[in-house]
């Protein structure tokens, strides 16, 4: 649940990588049919020029998905969707038209941990079993990991290349299992540290430059308190900005955040001003089966299809 820094709306998607404009869209449940599909609802984008110490050419883009998750939410908490396809678009020619997508997939493993009741090993449902800590993940019931592709040219019919950990060279990362109370993670200094092992320097494809990636839960950094929006704007807009409650303060998203050499995606610097844009898609068949089980719980088929788009700052909402 460690926050993000809020980021001003801005009046445009462009980013100009010359100078340090932030840019910001949100969406939350906008629509009827996302609402049935939360795991796949994008909420907020977010790309701009690194403000750390040494990082002027790295451009960050940060995709949240998955909205108003609840501060310990169990028993299930809130993994992505392993039949979804979550994407990240970059324009670097002024067309409108994808040139770069970071493509994510993502996988839950079952590691069906047992307990003895009365001599009998009993499976059980639960998603840990114990403490979890850096390092130390053996409680884990459920381990949700992910992959991170590049593809040039069209998000379907471009040369497509698997980013790696620079570390040694795999293709399948770690999201951290979400922040589920002190108990299990001893304090929210022990949940950052086991958060922290996840952000990974990753090796690009095309380029002899690394990145940074990191999937997990961070705390909602939306601006715009819904409850009293949606409310018949029932706020005081020349009022304090913290004179009345924030009724998502305490909720939680999913982020996807890639902090991206400036050059890498740029169009080899002839232009250098890019636009960006999320995107999540399902496949266009689903088909509930009777027997089900925890990897294949129904059959899905088709082609993908887009379900969700974000891109403009609160034009959703």
């Amino acid at each position: 649940m460690k926050r993000l820094g809020r980021v001003a709306l801005a009046a445009t998607l462009a980013l100009t990588v010359g100078m340090p404009l932030p840019v910001q869209a949100s969406s939350h449940r906008e629509a009827p049919f996302i609402t049935e599909h939360p795991k796949v609802d994008g909420t907020d984008f977010y790309m701009f020029r690194s403000y750390e110490a040494g990082k002027s050419g790295m451009t960050v883009l940060i995709a949240n998905y998955l909205p108003l998750q609840d501060s310990y939410g169990g028993p299930n908490y809130f993994s992505l969707d392993p039949n979804a396809l979550y994407e990240i678009h970059i324009d670097n020619n002024g067309d409108a038209k994808e040139d770069i997508t970071f493509q994510f997939r993502f996988q839950n493993t079952l590691n069906d941990l047992k307990l003895n009741v009365q001599g009998k090993n009993v499976s059980v449902p639960l998603r840990n079993i114990g403490v979890v800590a850096a390092g130390n993940d053996a409680n884990l019931n459920e381990k949700e990991t992910y992959t991170c592709k590049v593809v040039k040219g069209d998000r379907r019919t471009g040369t497509v290349a698997s980013v790696t950990n620079a570390a040694d060279g795999s293709a399948t990362f770690t999201k951290p299992y979400d922040y589920v109370g002190n108990k299990t993670f001893t304090s929210q200094a022990g949940y950052d540290a086991y958060a922290a092992q996840y952000i990974y320097t990753i090796n690009l494809p095309g380029s002899t430059s690394t990145g940074r990636l990191f999937v997990g839960q961070r705390a909602d950094p939306f601006p715009v308190n819904l409850g009293e929006v949606f409310d018949l704007v029932n706020t005081n807009p020349v009022g304090p900005s913290n004179g009345e409650l924030n009724i998502i303060s305490d909720k939680n998203v999913t982020t996807i955040a890639l902090e991206i050499p400036t050059d890498y995606l740029t169009n080899a610097g002839a232009n250098p001003i890019i636009g960006g844009w999320t995107t999540a898609s399902l496949r266009q068949a689903r088909l509930l089966t009777a027997t089900p089980t925890f990897s294949q719980p129904d059959k899905e088929g088709g082609a993908w299809t887009q379900v969700s788009r974000l891109g403009m700052p609160v034009v959703n909402e």
